[in-house]
C-alpha cells in the first residue's frame, strides 16, 4: 500500500514564481462525488486525472490530516478524457508549478475557472515529522481544512465562498 504524506499551505507572497523550474496543465475529476465522502458513504476518494499526454486513475483514503493511503494507475488518455466529460460531477483545472527549495519539492497550483484566484502550495513529505524549507511566500497551513481538498473545490468552488468563509480560513477577504 502506497501511503501520502502531504502538507498544503496558502501563500503569502509571489516569490516562488521565479523559481518555477516546470508547469504543467491538470484536469481532474472525481468519480466518487464529495458528498459521499461527507456523508460517510465512501471510504476513498476516487479521480482520474490528465496533464499532457499522461492520464491516471488516482485512489486516496477518505480521511482528514497529511498521511492517506494513496494508489495511482496509468489509464489511456483517450479513457481518462471520456471518464472526465461522462462519469465526473465536474473537473477542477489548474496549472501545477514545480518550485524546488533546498532539495525539497513544492508544487504549487494555481487553479482556473470558479477557483480562479486560489493559490496553494503542497509539499509531500518522507515522513510526519521530516522537517521541510519555509520560504518567506509559503503562508498558513491548511493541510487539515477539508475546503483546500480538490474534491471539494468542485462541490464548493473557491468562487462561492462568502467573505466568513475566507475570513474563517484566516485568509484576506
Amino acid at each position: 500500500m502506497g501511503i501520502e504524506i502531504e502538507r498544503k499551505f496558502l501563500l503569502s507572497g509571489n516569490g516562488w514564481r521565479d523559481a518555477v523550474s516546470e508547469s504543467e496543465r491538470i484536469a481532474q475529476g472525481y468519480l466518487v462525488s464529495a458528498q459521499a465522502l461527507h456523508d460517510g458513504t465512501a471510504r476513498a476518494s476516487v479521480r482520474v486525472r490528465r496533464t499532457g499526454e499522461r492520464a491516471w486513475l488516482n485512489i486516496k483514503s477518505a480521511q482528514l490530516g497529511i498521511e492517506r493511503a494513496e494508489f495511482e494507475y496509468p489509464v489511456p488518455v483517450s479513457d481518462a478524457e471520456q471518464m472526465l466529460a461522462d462519469l465526473c460531477d465536474g473537473v477542477v483545472e489548474k496549472i501545477r508549478h514545480h518550485v524546488v527549495v533546498e532539495g525539497v519539492l513544492f508544487e504549487v497550483d494555481e487553479f482556473f475557472g470558479e477557483n480562479a484566484g486560489l493559490v496553494v502550495a503542497e509539499v509531500e513529505l518522507p515522513t510526519v515529522d521530516a522537517h521541510f524549507p519555509r520560504p518567506d511566500w509559503l503562508g498558513r497551513e491548511v493541510s487539515h481544512l477539508p475546503r483546500y481538498y480538490n474534491v471539494n473545490l468542485i462541490a464548493h468552488p473557491y468562487a462561492h465562498w462568502t467573505r466568513d468563509e475566507r475570513e474563517a480560513a484566516g485568509e484576506n477577504a
